[in-house]
């Protein structure tokens, strides 16, 4: 039997293995899953490295809000290792001032001892408006951010600051692309992926109605049926 073509996971912040649990469930008997580490580094550098040490030489990388900064980072060192990519709720430029001065505000609260306070800001920016009262979807989502815990959240947070901007270096990605938001993401804005899918070629883009910034736990089945064609066309 041939082994399952390898894909490797790239999360967002303040999500753990629980935010892919639903695509792995769905999809775990035709691919071979990796999740990427993105709790250690203090750089979207360093987490690229990390990421491209812990492949197989080649690979499908599908990658979710931050995650989509360290693709974009992986892809300008090692473009010839990623078979095709998918970016989930995900954008490419950096912070502007505004989102900085937010993020600073952030890493205050945390180093005032207040990182209670952050996660019951980020919850409802992550959700669907109708989805803000399930109270299974809000406890795990506090749970992934608890785990994750505040010193790897400032790691993450002083990551994102320091992002370049990677909308110059979209034209140079030559690999299939697909680009995935759901409708109501906060997040990510339907401009941010007209951006990309304008600047990488022939990238392709599925939106999911009903949908805020956390595709596979609001919308699980809609996004394994997309990310399924996708990985295995």
């Amino acid at each position: 039997m041939d082994a399952k073509p390898p894909v490797v996971l790239a999360s967002g912040q303040l999500l753990t293995a629980a935010f892919w649990d639903p695509l792995v469930e769905a999809l775990g008997a035709r691919f071979a899953f990796i999740e990427a580490d993105h709790t250690q580094d203090e750089t979207i550098a360093g987490m690229a490295e990390r990421l491209l040490a812990g492949a197989p030489e080649r690979f499908d990388l599908v990658a979710h809000a931050m995650g989509g900064f360290t693709a974009f980072e992986v892809m300008r060192r090692a473009p010839e290792r990623v078979r095709s990519l998918a970016l989930l709720s995900t954008l490419a430029p950096n912070d502007g001032p505004a989102q900085t001065e937010r993020r600073q505000g952030y890493i205050r609260l945390v180093e005032d001892g207040n990182f209670q306070g952050v996660v019951d800001e980020r919850v409802p920016i992550l959700l669907h408006p109708g989805r803000r009262g399930d109270p299974r979807l809000v406890s795990l989502i506090r749970s992934m951010a608890m785990e994750t815990g505040a010193e790897t959240f400032l790691r993450q947070q002083r990551a994102i600051m320091g992002r370049i901007d990677s909308r110059p270096s979209l034209a140079a990605i030559r690999c299939p692309t697909l680009l995935v938001r759901g409708r109501e993401d906060a997040i990510a804005s339907a401009a941010h992926q007209q951006e990309m899918l304008e600047a990488i070629p022939g990238a392709r883009l599925e939106e999911i109605a009903e949908c805020g910034h956390l595709v596979t736990l609001e919308r699980p089945d809609e996004t394994a049926r997309i990310l399924g064609g996708w990985l295995a066309r």
